[in-house]
């Protein structure tokens, strides 16, 4: 933790739609927590793509990302991720690049292989299906449209060729690690909902980084969920709507962010709750202590240049609340290690 001192925390956040709320007021909740995030001094904000899931806006990641950044002002805000099987490389080149002109140093890039969402809608977003296959392939042309053009370019990407957008890979496998690592790119992992490989991904980025124009040395961020609260009851409660969520998505119901409920044993199977303890290993949930306990462990054990945090909490004010805590934590252990 020696570099506790500029430990930047970021927030993903997956525009969710809570049970009686409107898809509006949910993206307007999005610029809201944004702005919250860039006055308690959170250093990024970024949106995830997810297609056919009725709780989550994000869907138009591009889109949500200019309503956040055309509403804040030093934040950097961006994408965890956009997923690039879904997409021609030239148009996300495009869609960024217009991001990067209207908002010049603060726009990320994170590109995700998954589609994102099931069969039937990969194929509605017309996408040929060896799309993740390609992926490499994708990242690197991709990388080729922010270039400036040169002589003879039959076909460029305006706006895009010659922008500052940092490409970031994200992963919850080995893959992306590997990747990000050839190409000299910074990784985050998705350890808030696939925690099973993130130290042997870690491992593998760090030992086969090769230094790249983008990145002298490997940079890692970790993603965690995080549900923090005055006290660890609150929080526990709370906790119980992104638990409900991932149950209904594993019974392949998924809906909007449920209200809490006082006891998650009584709605889930033994088996069920053993997946959810499983599957939320590496989350912060409790008060302030709690967290700030969770927190230093997560780092102690990663190593993590950032830390980024994802918190499905259905009460937009709690959610708000959460990041407080979570700030005050952030500055709890940098003082601790100066």
């Amino acid at each position: 933790m020696s570099h506790a001192h500029s430990l930047p925390f970021s927030v993903l956040d997956l525009a969710p739609v809570p049970q009686g709320i409107s898809v509006g007021q949910a993206l307007h909740n999005s610029l809201d927590l944004a702005r919250h995030a860039e006055g308690l001094g959170y250093h990024r904000y970024w949106l995830a793509e997810h297609h056919n899931m009725p709780g989550i806006a994000s869907a138009a990641t591009a889109v949500v990302i200019g309503h956040v950044a055309g509403g804040t002002k030093t934040i950097r805000v961006g994408s965890g991720g956009v997923m690039l099987p879904n997409h021609a490389p030239l148009m996300v080149a495009e869609a960024f690049g217009t991001l990067a002109a209207l908002y010049p140093g603060r726009i990320d890039l994170g590109l995700g292989r998954a589609p994102g969402t099931d069969q039937p809608t990969m194929r509605a977003l017309r996408r040929y299906m060896g799309a993740v296959d390609s992926f490499a392939q994708d990242v690197v042309e991709l990388q080729a449209w922010f270039k400036p053009a040169v002589p003879g370019q039959l076909v460029r990407a305006v706006p895009g060729e010659g922008q500052d957008v940092p490409l970031w890979l994200l992963g919850s496998s080995t893959y992306s690690a590997q990747l990000a690592a050839a190409l000299g790119l910074p990784f985050a992992f998705a350890a808030h909902f696939a925690p099973d490989q993130l130290m042997e991904a870690i491992a593998i980025y760090r030992r086969t980084f090769k230094p790249s124009e983008a990145l002298a040395q490997p940079y890692v961020m970790i993603c965690i969920g995080v549900c923090a609260a005055d006290t660890d009851a609150q929080a526990r409660r709370l906790s119980t709507s992104s638990q409900q969520q991932f149950l209904a998505l594993r019974r392949g119901q998924p809906g909007l962010l449920p209200a809490p409920v006082d006891d998650i044993r009584a709605i889930a199977s033994e088996a069920e709750l053993a997946g959810l303890d499983h599957t939320f290993r590496y989350s912060a949930i409790g008060s302030p202590e709690t967290v700030r306990a969770k927190v230093q462990q997560v780092l102690d054990a990663t190593g993590a240049d950032e830390l980024m945090a994802a918190s499905q909490i259905h009460d937009h004010e709690a959610r708000r609340h959460s990041y407080e805590i979570l700030a005050r934590v952030r500055g709890d252990l940098v003082q601790a290690a100066a």
